[in-house]
């Protein structure tokens, strides 16, 4: 394996900020529902801790998820394979002949592979900065397994 770039989508949501937003959806939710009891609106309070509860599953439901998306880009035996796994787990996967195949990155249309006018667009979970980024190292590894060195002391 001459190359190998794994990105995923960014996750700042950690366990930390699920328990600060429950329990700000939880003392809100208990709040509200005070003041419906004391109004006299008593089945009230039920559905807004359903509806808090409902929403906070959700919100674990979607980060579990997305957790599950990836992009795994590779160069090896003569191939550039791309491998995407989406947030329900399927899988797709698409390849190209490694010797033919070009980088092309612009600001308007992302970062993408193309070989003779197949275009394989890349890099969806990167920023612009980490795209550019990929771009250099994909065209350097690209170059080099176009130009084999060859360490033979007798020539």
């Amino acid at each position: 394996m001459l190359f190998e770039a794994v990105s995923t989508p960014s996750h700042s949501f950690h366990r930390g900020l699920f328990l600060l937003l429950a329990t700000i959806t939880l003392g809100w939710s208990i709040a509200g529902g005070a003041v419906f009891l004391f109004l006299g609106a008593w089945p009230v309070f039920g559905f807004v801790g359903i509806e808090s509860l409902l929403a906070l599953g959700l919100v674990m439901l979607h980060h579990r998820r997305a957790g599950r998306a990836r992009e795994v880009l590779r160069l090896a035996d003569g191939r550039l394979t791309l491998r995407r796994t989406d947030a329900r787990g399927r899988l797709t996967e698409a390849s190209m002949d490694a010797y033919w195949a070009q980088v092309e990155w612009t600001e308007r249309e992302g970062l993408a592979l193309v070989q003779r006018g197949q275009r394989m667009r890349i890099g969806a979970y990167l920023s612009e900065a980490e795209a550019a980024e990929l771009a250099g190292e994909l065209r350097q590894a690209l170059a080099a397994y176009r130009r084999p060195f060859f360490d033979n002391p007798q020539l």
